[in-house]
């Protein structure tokens, strides 16, 4: 019973006071129910653009930005159709296998401790998912670099000459684009 009449107004009680010294007092959260709202004096309009990043100059949806450098609009080439589905095809691929392997270990040395075949050392497991869980982050890279970026070369199977001459290209790319 006493609960009940308790219930309504909860009561918070710190036994021991805090280490350390509010700067300030916090009013109790009981009594904050009861205070009145401030009236506002003015409406507040939210603004959308960022400070210090170019032009502040609100852009509505009818416009479209312009660039100003013309060069890099017709450098930018649309990859064709045929490329994007064989960079996926290796993505997939350069991800998948180094992952499935790594759970393939993981049910192995399950399946032998659990037989009691071998005391497997924690540290072998560890290692052999770090690897093969590293070897499928970077299989993201490798899958897009290792692709032929030409639409009418299909390239090799696992892409080293194509991973070669698409690194020079992009870091060559990259060095042009800077200068």
């Amino acid at each position: 019973m006493r609960t009940l009449i308790f219930q309504s107004q909860p009561s918070f009680h710190l036994s021991q006071s805090s280490p350390w010294k509010p700067k300030s007092p916090a009013p109790h959260p009981t009594s904050l129910q009861n205070l009145p709202l401030p009236k506002r004096t003015h409406h507040i309009q939210p603004h959308a653009n960022a400070k210090g990043f170019g032009n502040n100059t609100p852009i509505t949806m009818k416009e479209k930005p312009t660039s100003k450098n013309p060069k890099h609009d017709d450098d930018d080439e649309e990859i064709p159709q045929v490329v994007t589905e064989r960079m996926l095809v290796r993505i997939v691929a350069a991800v998948g296998l180094p992952l499935a392997t790594g759970i393939a270990f993981l049910n192995v040395f399950e399946f032998i401790k659990e037989k009691h075949l071998w005391d497997v050392p924690i540290w072998l497991p560890f290692l052999t998912t770090l690897l093969t869980f590293g070897t499928s982050a970077l299989g993201i890279a490798y899958g897009a670099l290792s692709t032929s970026w030409d639409a009418e070369k299909k390239g090799s199977i696992l892409g080293f000459e194509e991973a070669q001459k698409n690194w020079v290209d992009m870091w060559r790319e990259e060095d042009e684009g800077s200068s």
